[in-house]
Parts: C-alpha cells; sequence; structure tokens
C-alpha cells in the first residue's frame, strides 16, 4: 500500500501530465492541501518527490513550478526504457529460473491474440490490451535477476508512455474502419513480436532476445514521432 505522500505525488503528476496546471505554474501548497484534503507534511513531501522526478522545480524563494516533460523529454526517456527492456530480455534469457516465468508471457501473448481477433480496439479492449502488455513486459523485468533495471524504469514511469507495458492509441485514428484496421494490423505485429521474444528466451537466445526486444521499443519511438 502507498504512503499518503506517495499516492499525492501520484494525483498531482497525473493532473500536470494532463494539463490541469500551465507550464511555468506556481504550485501553491495551500490551495493542494485544500484540493486533497490533507495537510502540509504529505503535500511536502508530495512535491519533493516531483522535484526529483523533474515534474516540477523549486521556484524563486519559496515553492514549486510546473515543469511539463517536452515530447524530446519522452523520445528520450523511451529510447532509455528501450535499452533497459532489451537488456532485461538478454538477462531474462540467461537466467537459470527462466522457465518458471515462462507461462505468463505466454498466456498474456494468447490473450492480446484474442482480443485482436475480435476485430474492434474500444475501451473495454484497450483496458485488457494495455493490462496484458504489462504483464508480458513486467514479468522480463521482474525475472531478469537484476532489481536495478527494473528501479531504473520505475524513475521515468511518470512520463506519459512510460509506464511499463504503456500502448499508444490515437482514438482519432480508430473512429474510421481504415484506422482501425492499421491499429489492429499495428498491434498483431507488436504481438507477433512478443511471440519471437518469448521464444528467444525459453530457447536460451539471449542475443536474438535483445535485439527484437530494442526493435520493439523503437516501434514506440517512430509512433510518437
Amino acid at each position: 500500500m502507498e504512503s499518503i505522500d506517495t499516492e499525492l505525488a501520484t494525483r498531482i503528476r497525473n493532473d500536470i501530465v494532463l494539463g490541469k496546471y500551465a507550464e511555468g505554474e506556481r504550485l501553491s501548497e495551500t490551495q493542494l492541501c485544500a484540493t486533497h484534503e490533507v495537510s502540509r507534511t504529505p503535500v511536502r513531501l508530495a512535491l519533493r518527490i516531483l522535484e526529483s522526478e523533474g515534474v516540477i522545480q523549486r521556484g524563486e524563494g519559496r515553492g514549486y513550478r510546473v515543469q511539463i516533460p517536452t515530447v524530446a523529454d519522452i523520445l528520450r526517456a523511451v529510447q532509455v526504457r528501450g535499452h533497459l527492456e532489451s537488456l532485461a530480455a538478454r538477462l531474462m534469457a540467461q537466467s537459470a529460473d527462466r522457465d518458471h516465468h515462462l507461462p505468463k508471457m505466454a498466456g498474456a501473448i494468447e490473450t492480446i491474440e484474442v482480443l485482436l481477433g475480435l476485430g474492434r480496439i474500444d475501451e473495454p479492449v484497450i483496458h485488457k490490451l494495455r493490462a496484458q502488455n504489462k504483464i508480458f513486459h513486467s514479468t522480463i523485468l521482474d525475472a531478469c535477476g537484476n532489481d536495478y533495471v527494473s528501479l531504473t524504469c520505475k524513475q521515468i514511469r511518470h512520463l506519459p508512455m512510460l509506464a511499463v507495458g504503456s500502448m499508444v492509441f490515437d482514438k482519432g485514428v480508430l473512429e474510421t474502419p481504415e484506422g482501425m484496421e492499421s491499429g489492429i494490423f499495428r498491434l498483431k505485429i507488436g504481438n507477433a513480436q512478443h511471440q519471437v521474444i518469448y521464444e528467444a528466451i525459453k530457447s536460451g537466445d539471449a542475443i536474438r532476445a535483445e535485439s527484437m526486444m530494442r526493435e520493439h521499443a523503437n516501434v514506440m519511438i517512430e509512433y510518437i514521432q
């Protein structure tokens, strides 16, 4: 269970990412206390967390100002995550106990394939796709045997599209039949890459697992660009 200050930091962070606060806007401790119905202590601790993440910065004198991440910031962070996940895939392929974790990955791949076979991408399907994608990617991070890989990923998960297992959807494109077909095709390619990564890890082919995970991560970068 998250502490009050960590939960509060999550709420404030989400408000910033969703545009509730403007770039450079001053965050008032008093206003945050009133908005979230908490005392000053958790607010101050939450603001320190957000400052360490670079989401806000200390202004002149007292207080903090909002620092909204740019597309360039997100792209750089996605590149970092891609390298970390590639390393995790290689390490898991080299792990002696990888077989214990493979069923989770296989189950996620199969469920995603079934969902895509429905021929539609609506909110309920998107929610389920994201859940299964998170299972696939988090299993690799958790089973790689290097806690610092997962820990480093957590340091950038506050940025848009940087949470483990994030999937990007352009809902405007999905409103047309052509866009829906294109979206499903893109996701099928991604899941086919999941299958290749899975097979490489299962067979202990560390180089193949690493290179395919890097290629898989690059798809996110190309889509953002």
